[in-house]
């Protein structure tokens, strides 16, 4: 018995050692690095490209309302994706760019674009929620406007920081801010999409459309409550542990996962659950932006 756990120790261990291995060849190879960073840009690219044509469906079926809340979170998720998409191809040259500050701008920004762009799909669930209860929805748009305001303002200041003294608790700040904005839209999403889904939830069973929609709410809530929660933990690592930095070349496969998780498959998803049209008469909740 004894011999039999000392040969599944020294498996166990020749597997680690194996996995290790393997993960530093990938993450040291150059060609690795940009088979992967090529790959990432491809997947962004699908994403963009899914994006533009529902906006565009959505354009040619209701071309009168002007750029709709709907229209706007489609066009920032082509922005959003497209973006990252070429900062991938070129992610070798992106390395390279000096000052260095320009480099942290290119790699952030778009992840400050990804917080506005779903934080708008947030506002629209909460003037559908308040509308629906009799409530007066004129502070929402304010609110969201000053919470992006206040949000960027402070990431400007912080890469100004940055490239007036380039420390490593400058730094650590800045992730730090990045992964409490990621956090902050985590429990917008649980908030609202929470108490939107509750509130369909109380509607007559034979109401038109409500099991639908009840599902489009929950699986949305899910998938943005668990991605930037995702991005909130992953940023953490990100500030405190170099073996989890993300703006390094060598880190090829943790970049992967991390904006497959975080990013692609969250933005798929959602593209993919509100694929649906909307009508072209009788809108009732599409709401333009002022």
């Amino acid at each position: 018995m004894a011999s039999a756990g000392v040969r599944s120790a020294e498996i166990i261990s020749l597997g680690v050692r194996t996995a290790s291995e393997w993960w530093q060849e990938i993450n040291n190879s150059k060609l690795w690095q940009n088979r992967i960073f090529h790959t990432l840009a491809g997947l962004y690219g699908f994403v963009a490209a899914v994006a533009l044509i529902q906006l565009v469906r959505i354009e040619s079926r209701v071309p009168e309302y002007g750029w709709t809340t709907q229209k706007v979170f489609h066009f920032l998720n082509f922005l959003v994706n497209a973006v990252r998409s070429v900062i991938f191809v070129f992610r070798r040259n992106v390395q390279r760019i000096k000052p260095e500050i320009l480099q942290h701008v290119l790699l952030d920004l778009p992840g400050l674009a990804f917080f506005t762009t779903y934080v708008l799909l947030v506002l629209f669930w909460a003037e559908i929620y308040y509308q629906a209860r009799a409530v007066p929805t004129e502070g929402l748009r304010p609110t969201f406007y000053t919470i992006n305001g206040v949000v960027y303002s402070i990431q400007i200041a912080l890469w100004l920081l940055l490239w007036w003294k380039h420390i490593r608790v400058t730094l650590i700040i800045s992730k730090m801010f990045f992964a409490g904005v990621s956090l902050f839209a985590a429990f917008g999403f649980l908030l609202y999409g929470g108490r939107l889904f509750l509130m369909l939830q109380r509607f007559p069973v034979e109401s038109k459309g409500r099991r639908k929609k009840l599902q489009e709410v929950g699986y949305v809530t899910t998938v943005c409550f668990s991605c930037f929660l995702v991005r909130c933990i992953m940023m953490c690592f990100n500030a405190f542990d170099k073996a989890a930095d993300l703006d390094v070349l060598n880190h090829p496969v943790l970049n992967f996962l991390y904006y497959l998780l975080v990013e692609i498959v969250p933005s798929a998803l959602v593209l993919f659950i509100l694929r649906k049209l909307p009508p072209k008469r009788g809108l009732t909740q599409y709401h333009s932006i002022r």
